[in-house]
């Protein structure tokens, strides 16, 4: 990799890096609210119940707008294109980000949650275009799976960051200044970016290997370019198969996003301060659990195994690795530390599923319909996890909350954790079994 990358250059990697970028503010602007819960609840006055009844709200309007914001989402930036969609989708959440620190009842931070959800739609969309047009295929998962690292070091940040800023300026200024970032992004982007063929930065061997893929070939330049309707994408398996994948596994990232702190104050009592390091070393160690993942179907193409194959042996694998997370309270009785770790790995194996799974888009579906496809598979995720808020974390957590036994909840939640990818995987093999480039 590094001869190839000095013998025709490295361009392609600064791109990835941006994606980054964007993917870190996202995930930022999105998980601060989940250690802001108890400033929250004393400024508004809520009860215990109430405050997980009024935050289970509160994220599900955002899991809501989230998910319908993706009808629209991969369209417009298939239509705008990378360049101008993904400012405007960061600049929409940007704004919205900042919103959240001038309302003050539970209704307005819906309302706040609701647009910052419709407009973060956009980078998954957006960030798969982009990875799909500066990439050939057998570096897609790579660079996915770099850029989707961003999601956890945005949610690594937040443990480090957030207390300090609400107990020293007030949880106004900790929505304030993580949604500024943004604004900070859109300028290196317009100073950065610009498809492969008019980037000038780009040298003519990059621009040759990003388009070397036989089967791309034919749409270099937007030369392939049938609009694809959401009606004619849904025809296809390619596109069940990954709504589905996306469907069964998202919300088990969104439980670890927005519920992690909440376990660990309540399964082992700890303080705002002493929660800071168990609740950020599963999102360090998902860091490299999203690299390796990109990695692993790499080493097995250039080892000449077939595409699919690698992609399916890879996901397969990580599926398995979760599957310890149905005994997490067991051993973390024994050790906190020990769920910590289990929890961590798991959400490792998410990560690596993250990244290719995303990067099933690209090797399905020609490069124009990847935005539009990926905004399917953002919607059934989104509604999947609303589902799941709806029905065991809005109902269930606050019924065992009620009762002091919160810790039967999360046990139920760990082992819809522990198995949703197994069923994932078999419902993709199922429907795509060779995961064969869409016919048009």
């Amino acid at each position: 990799m590094k001869d190839l990358n000095e013998k025709i250059g490295t361009y392609r990697w600064t791109i990835c890096g941006l994606v980054f970028f964007a993917t870190t503010v996202n995930y930022l602007d999105r998980t601060v609210i989940s250690f802001l819960r108890e400033y929250l609840a004393k400024d508004f006055g809520w009860t215990s119940v109430e405050e997980v009844a009024n935050y289970a709200d509160i994220e599900m309007a955002f899991k809501l707008s989230y998910a319908l914001g993706f009808i629209f989402a991969g369209r417009i930036i298939d239509k705008l294109g990378t360049k101008i969609g993904y400012a405007l989708a960061t600049t929409v959440w940007s704004i919205a980000a900042i919103a959240h620190a001038f309302v003050t009842t539970t209704l307005g931070f819906s309302v706040a949650r609701i647009f910052l959800g419709v407009a973060e739609a956009g980078n998954f969309p957006a960030a798969i275009k982009t990875t799909a047009e500066w990439f050939p295929k057998k570096e897609r998962a790579l660079a996915t799976g770099i850029f989707n690292s961003g999601s956890n070091v945005g949610a690594i940040l937040v443990p480090f960051t957030i207390p300090y800023l609400a107990e020293n300026y007030g949880w106004q200024a900790a929505f304030i200044i993580t949604g500024a970032i943004g604004f900070v992004w859109l300028i290196l982007w317009f100073m950065l970016y610009e498809v492969p063929v008019r980037q000038k930065r780009l040298s003519a061997a990059e621009l040759q290997y990003i388009n070397s893929d036989p089967v791309d070939a034919a749409e270099v330049n937007g030369a392939a370019t049938q609009k694809l309707s959401w009606a004619k994408l849904l025809t296809y398996r390619q596109t069940w198969a990954f709504a589905l994948g996306k469907f069964l596994t998202d919300p088990i990232w969104w439980f670890y996003i927005f519920w992690l702190p909440d376990f660990l104050k309540k399964e082992y009592n700890l303080t705002k301060y002493e929660i800071i390091w168990p609740a950020a070393i599963p999102l360090i160690i998902a860091s490299f659990g999203s690299i390796a993942g990109g990695w692993l179907p790499m080493k097995f193409m250039n080892s000449g195994w077939e595409d699919f194959r690698a992609r399916k042996t890879s996901m397969l694998l990580y599926a398995f690795i979760v599957v310890p997370v149905l005994g997490v309270q067991y051993l973390g009785g024994i050790n906190m530390w020990f769920a910590v770790v289990i929890i961590g790995l798991a959400m490792a194996a998410h990560q690596a599923w993250s990244a290719n799974i995303f990067t099933t888009v690209s090797d399905m579906f020609p490069k124009h319909a990847t935005a539009s496809v990926t905004g399917i598979g953002g919607l059934f995720g989104g509604l999947g996890g609303l589902l799941l808020t709806a029905l065991v974390q809005k109902r269930m957590f606050v019924y065992y909350e009620s009762l002091g036994k919160i810790q039967t909840g999360y046990f139920v939640m760990f082992l819809i954790c522990g198995s949703a990818y197994l069923l994932g995987w078999i419902v993709m093999h199922l429907l795509a079994p060779r995961m064969e480039k869409i016919k048009v």
